[in-house]
């Protein structure tokens, strides 16, 4: 069955989630109004997903409405903000019933669990794409920036690398690999990340510096040393490569996914070594691993990384929409 724009915002999108204190007006206006808590800040990220570019033209819906939220509370995470609100933007090049219903349910799955309202958006007629903007609170000056690494600090990741990266070869069937439940495993860590939502608000007031892993760890984390005018030193040896990659795939190629790929959606950050113990009691409160891979060095030493105790050259470029 085919609607009209409005009938699709109404029957789709328009749905009963808890309001929020600071939210003054949602959907049903010309805009949405939000008051900002006294002594907070605002925090905005926006991402574009495109058919074809950031996702495969046979994705699922569900799938398709999880990753959407999930890289944008990504970027939240990286910022140690709480996320509250969010806007949608969706072209579609048709108004398909079954597939919005679908998209729809598993869209306010995602925002419910993380409690983050819808308060508007926007829908049009055409190729497939989906731009989400996501809003989130923090209070000032405790903003995890990339600019805040120090000479010192030791560096992080969170969970594991190169899962996502095998998951979205799998799907492209430049790999293949017999096993099923690996093959599903991989590709769930692909088509649904988990967002560090909570690992970033209980980081806000450990760590220094901090970005999502979306572009590749070399590419991402090259982002924080640029912007902190730092350099660093990485061990290979240390970096969480995913067991599953490592026992079913080539060493080599684990290590380039792990580096290079992205969408692995971890967080990588920087942490003061004087705060060691209370890092050391972020790891006991969450299930997943922080693993030390390496440290923070004045500019000049560059970007460096060791493999066996010996300095090895590697690629440094990561994921580019324009190359």
């Amino acid at each position: 069955m085919k609607y009209t724009e409005f009938e699709i915002i109404s029957r789709y999108f328009q749905r009963n989630q808890k309001k929020d204190c600071n939210e003054i007006k949602g959907i049903g206006d010309d805009s949405a109004l939000i008051k900002i808590p006294k002594n907070n800040v605002l925090a905005i990220s926006t991402d574009t997903l495109v058919e074809g570019t950031h996702f495969l033209k046979d994705i699922s819906p569900e799938d398709l409405a999880y990753k959407t939220i999930a890289v944008n509370l990504s970027d939240l995470a990286a910022m140690g903000a709480n996320p509250k609100w969010t806007t949608l933007s969706i072209t579609m090049p048709k108004s398909d019933s079954l597939w919005l219903a679908k998209f729809s349910n598993s869209f306010f799955d995602m925002l419910n669990k993380y409690s983050v309202k819808l308060i508007g958006g926007d829908t049009n007629c055409g190729p497939l794409s989906i731009t989400l903007s996501i809003y989130g609170l923090l209070k000032k000056n405790t903003a995890l920036l990339r600019s805040n690494a120090n000479v010192g600090d030791l560096i992080y990741v969170t969970g594991t690398l190169g899962a996502s990266a095998a998951g979205l070869f799998l799907l492209k069937k430049k790999i293949f690999i017999k096993n099923a439940n690996v093959r599903n495993y991989l590709i769930k860590k692909h088509l649904n990340p988990v967002p560090r939502v909570f690992e970033g608000i209980a980081l806000r007031k450990i760590a220094n510096a901090a970005i999502d892993i979306s572009d590749g760890l070399i590419s991402d984390l090259s982002h924080i040393l640029n912007n902190s005018q730092c350099g660093a030193n990485i061990n290979l040896n240390m970096l969480p490569i995913s067991k599953v990659l490592i026992n079913n795939f080539q060493h080599q190629y684990c290590l380039d996914w792990a580096l290079n790929i992205g969408e692995d959606y971890e967080l990588c950050f920087t942490v003061s070594r004087k705060n060691i113990k209370k890092m050391d009691l972020i790891k006991k409160k969450f299930l997943v691993n922080f693993t030390c891979i390496g440290y923070v060095t004045p500019i000049e030493q560059g970007f460096n990384f060791f493999y066996n105790k010996k300095k090895i050259i590697l690629n440094k470029n990561g994921f580019d929409h324009f190359n």
